[in-house]
C-alpha cells in the first residue's frame, strides 16, 4: 500500500525547513570570510582573500593548528589501541559488572566537560604535567576513547566469533585471529572511531583552557581568544576551513558506515 502523496509531501517540506533551519546561519556567515572589510558586517565592502593570507602566517593561526594537529593525531592513536583494547575485551569477555565497566568507559560522553575538565586539570597538576603537550595528549585521549569503544563494540556486535574458533582450531594463536581476522573486519569501525576521536581533539576547547599553555595553544583555543579580544573575519576564515575539514571526515564516516554494513551482510552469508 502506497503512502498517500499529500503526508509525503508535506514530510519533504518540513525535512526541508528544518535543513534551511539548521544550514541557514551557517551559509549567512561563510561569505563574511572573503570580506575586504575589518569587521562583520553585510553588505560587504567588497570581496578579498586577505582574511585567509591571515590565517596563512607562522603565528598565531598556523602555530595553534600545528599543536591541534599534533595533539590530535597522537591523542586519536592512542585513543584507537586503548578504545578497540576494551572495546574487544568487553564484547568478548564474559564478567561480573561488565554493563558498570561500559558505562565507566563510555562516561566521558555524558559527563559535563566542565567537570571532565575539573578533574583532569587536578590529576595533571598533580603528575606535573600541566601546561604540557603531555598532558594535553592525555586528556583528549580520555575525551577520544569512549568514542572508539562505541563504534568499534558495535561492530564486534555483528562479528560471527566461528571464524576464531575455526582459526584455533587450525593451530592460530589468539593474537594472530585478532590480526589476521577479527581486525580487519571491524577495521570500519575502528577507523570511524579513530575519526570520531580527532574530531573531538582538534574541536575541544573546555579541557584545553583548563589544561594548556601558550606553548600548547590550540586552534580552538585561538579561535575563542578571538572571540573574546577582537572579532574580525579572520575568525570566520578558519571557521570555513574548519566546516570543509569536517565535512571531509563526516563524508569517510559515512561511507565507512556504508561499506561496514556490506561487510556485515557478507559475513552473514
Amino acid at each position: 500500500m502506497t503512502q498517500p502523496r499529500a503526508p509525503r509531501v508535506l514530510l519533504a517540506v518540513w525535512g526541508g525547513a528544518v535543513l534551511v533551519f539548521l544550514l541557514l546561519p551557517i551559509l549567512l556567515i561563510l561569505p563574511i570570510s572573503f570580506s575586504a572589510g575589518t569587521f562583520l558586517s553585510y553588505p560587504l565592502p567588497g570581496l578579498s582573500l586577505r582574511w585567509y593570507r591571515v590565517i596563512a602566517e607562522p603565528f598565531p593561526w598556523v602555530f595553534a593548528f600545528k599543536n591541534s594537529l599534533v595533539v590530535g593525531v597522537a591523542a586519536t592513536i592512542l585513543s584507537v589501541v586503548l578504545g578497540t583494547m576494551a572495546a574487544y575485551g568487553v564484547t568478548t569477555a564474559a564478567f561480573r559488572f561488565r554493563t558498570a565497566v561500559v558505562v565507566l568507559l563510555l562516561s566521558p560522553m555524558v559527563v559535563p566537560v566542565v567537570i571532565s575538565g575539573l578533574g583532569i586539570y587536578f590529576f595533571l597538576n598533580r603528575a606535573g604535567l600541566l601546561g604540557s603537550y603531555t598532558g594535553l595528549v592525555i586528556a583528549h585521549t580520555a575525551l577520544g576513547i569512549p568514542f572508539v569503544v562505541a563504534t568499534v563494540g558495535a561492530t564486534l556486535q555483528g562479528f560471527d566469533r566461528t571464524l576464531i574458533r575455526a582459526a584455533e582450531s587450525l593451530g592460530g594463536r589468539p593474537h594472530a585471529a585478532f590480526f589476521d581476522i577479527t581486525l580487519p573486519i571491524i577495521m570500519p569501525g575502528v577507523v570511524s572511531g579513530a575519526i570520531f576521536a580527532f574530531v573531538t581533539s582538534f574541536d575541544e576547547v573546555v579541557v584545553a583552557l583548563f589544561v594548556s599553555s601558550p606553548e600548547t595553544l590550540t586552534l580552538p583555543r585561538q579561535l575563542f581568544s578571538g572571540l573574546r579580544d577582537q572579532v574580525t573575519p579572520a575568525l570566520v576564515a578558519i571557521a570555513t576551513v574548519l566546516i570543509a575539514l569536517s565535512i571531509a571526515l563526516m563524508m569517510t564516516v559515512e561511507y565507512l558506515r556504508k561499506r561496514a554494513a556490506r561487510l556485515s551482510a557478507s559475513t552473514a552469508q
